[in-house]
Order: C-alpha cells, then sequence, then structure tokens
C-alpha cells in the first residue's frame, strides 16, 4: 500500500517515524512532501528510501492512502488544490479535529477518514481515534486499524466526542507534562532538593505509575487508595489538591471548546 504524507510538521513527522520505526510501513512505500520541503527533505535524510514530492498532487498520484497533516484551515485550500487527482480507489484521511468526515466526503471525490493522533504514539503506544467515513472500503479499514495497532491502540469515536476524546488523547500529554513541571517547580522552590534529581524521580515516577495501570495492577482509584493511607502525609497534600484544583479541569475542558467551536465556524464557512 503506497503511503501519501501531505505536512511533515510535528505529527506528521511523528506518524511517518511511528509507522516505519513499528515496521507497519516500510520507508519506500512513503511519498511526502511539505510547504517548507527542507522539512521534509530532513526526514528523507533519515529514512532513504522515502521520496520526497514537489507538490501535494504529486504526492497523491504516487499514494494510494493520503495523510492530510495540515492545520484546520488550510485542509479546504489543499483539498480543492489536489481533489482533480482524487480518483474513487483513493483514501484521504485528516488528522485535524475541527474537519469532519462528512465535510471530507462532501468536497472529494475519494474514500476518506479521519485519524487523530496522539504524541505517545511516537513511543508506540497511547491512542490513536479514528472515524471511518461511509464510503471506506473494507479493505482500507482493515489496513488502517493495522498500521494505527502497531503504533497505538486504535478507538472508534463518534463525531459528538470528537474534541473531548481529542483533549484526553492528543492534549493530555501536554496538559499533563505542564502540571508534573509545576509539581516539580514545587517541591526545588521549597526544598533543597536539585531541579534535576526533582525531574528525574518525578520522571520515573510517572513511568511507574504508567506501568501499573497498563499491566492492569491498579486501576486510577485504587491507586489513589493504596497509596494514601489514612491520616499520612499523603492524605494531607491530596487534602490541598482537593482544595485548590477546584473545577479547574471543568474550565480546561470549557475553554478547549470554546475554541473548537471557533474553529468549527471558521472551517464551516470554508466548505459551505
Amino acid at each position: 500500500m503506497k503511503i501519501g504524507m501531505i505536512g511533515t510538521g510535528n505529527m506528521g513527522k511523528i506518524l511517518i517515524e511511528s509507522f516505519i520505526d513499528s515496521s507497519a510501513v516500510p520507508p519506500e512505500q512513503f511519498t511526502i512532501t511539505n510547504r517548507s520541503l527542507q522539512k521534509a527533505y530532513h526526514i528523507q535524510e533519515k529514512y532513504e528510501d522515502i521520496v520526497v514530492a514537489e507538490t501535494p498532487k504529486e504526492v497523491v498520484i504516487h499514494s494510494d492512502i493520503i495523510f492530510l497533516c495540515v492545520k484546520p484551515l488550510d485542509m479546504h485550500p489543499l483539498l480543492e488544490e489536489i481533489n482533480s487527482c482524487l480518483t474513487p480507489e483513493k483514501c484521504v484521511i485528516s488528522i485535524t479535529s475541527p474537519v469532519s468526515v462528512r465535510q471530507l466526503q462532501a468536497i472529494v471525490s475519494c474514500q476518506v477518514a479521519r485519524i487523530i493522533p496522539s504524541i505517545t504514539n511516537r513511543a508506540l503506544s497511547g491512542v490513536t481515534l479514528i472515524t471511518f467515513g461511509d464510503n471506506l472500503c473494507e479493505e482500507y479499514k482493515d489496513f488502517l486499524l493495522q498500521i494505527c495497532s502497531n503504533i497505538s491502540t486504535p478507538i472508534h469515536i463518534e463525531e459528538n466526542v470528537t474534541r473531548v476524546a481529542s483533549d484526553i488523547v492528543s492534549c493530555g500529554p501536554a496538559f499533563f507534562s505542564y502540571i508534573l513541571q509545576r509539581f516539580i517547580d514545587g517541591a526545588v522552590s521549597e526544598t533543597a532538593i536539585s531541579k534535576e534529581q526533582a525531574t528525574d524521580l518525578a520522571s520515573q515516577m510517572i513511568i511507574g505509575m504508567g506501568k501499573l495501570i497498563e499491566k492492569d495492577i491498579y486501576t486510577l482509584q485504587t491507586l489513589q487508595e493504596k497509596v494514601c493511607v489514612k491520616g499520612g502525609v499523603t492524605g494531607e497534600g491530596i487534602k490541598v489538591l482537593e482544595g485548590e484544583l477546584g473545577d479547574v479541569f471543568h474550565h480546561l475542558i470549557q475553554k478547549t471548546h470554546e475554541k473548537f467551536a471557533e474553529d468549527l465556524t471558521e472551517v464551516k464557512k470554508q466548505f459551505q
């Protein structure tokens, strides 16, 4: 299966590297391009069998499945640019949440899907969020599930939970790395521990916690119960979190959905 990648920014690059490093897709099956071609050539320096194309149309011509790794408001202009090359046996895949498969289907003459990745996929872990178009054939469904399974746990989502699922899967690593950094900063500020040592301890802690959950040794709830001994130090810390965090995550979800609504409005104008 020939894979095209239009856009080799952060997420496009992560998908290419993850698919190749997991042996899901060999380098010679990729044709890639980017607005700044130097970024595409930089990837080719690492995987010399990758083909770099000068234009998006060239990528489409040489590919069966084309990942569109561009910003939401760049999607419609890109689709208009490449639509003449999109035949019914090809498939385009958006990786951006504000563009629905319904909108894709309305403008192109090929098969469509949406796959929202996460930075965790670079470690061949985490989740990819998948929504298939009505016209996607079984062969492509099986293939996409197969290659996504090599780098993640693929999870089908409905349109109405796209944003919140993306908040958890795609934005979550940034949110929780920020919280962890603030945790480290507090420890350094209030005690004699060095930032380097606190960072190392916190990093190893979060890795170990992830393994406990991954291996089903504890759930999030039972993990708290096991560590939080009644009347102990952890319990006092939890009281602080309960008192000071308040509705912070409610507000976080509200704010991401506000921005999502703005993006949806702008995207809808283009697709209309």
